[in-house]
């Protein structure tokens, strides 16, 4: 059997007085991304900072599953100019 593979993703939250911004940084083994999300509350709202993180970690991880789809499309048409042989 083959060894599990690991990445970790890593979450960052900067605050200001009505907008949340997350930093995701997604490790692998052999390498990385980064992406980021911002969330912006109305001033008129309620002050619910898990809901601005969860809005703001929502658009960083959609980021980086946006890099990680470009990325695997990048190297799949990699491959379509490639002979069988390699």
């Amino acid at each position: 059997m083959q060894p599990a593979t690991r990445w970790t993703v890593d979450l960052e939250f900067t605050e200001s007085d009505t907008s949340t911004r997350a930093d995701a940084r997604l490790v692998g083994p052999d390498r990385q991304f980064a992406g980021w999300g911002r969330s912006r509350r109305n001033p008129v709202d309620p002050d619910v900072p898990a809901v601005g993180e969860e809005l703001a970690a929502a658009r960083a991880l959609s980021d980086l599953a946006r890099q990680l789809d470009n990325e695997a499309i990048d190297v799949i048409e990699g491959f379509a100019g490639a002979s069988p042989s390699g």
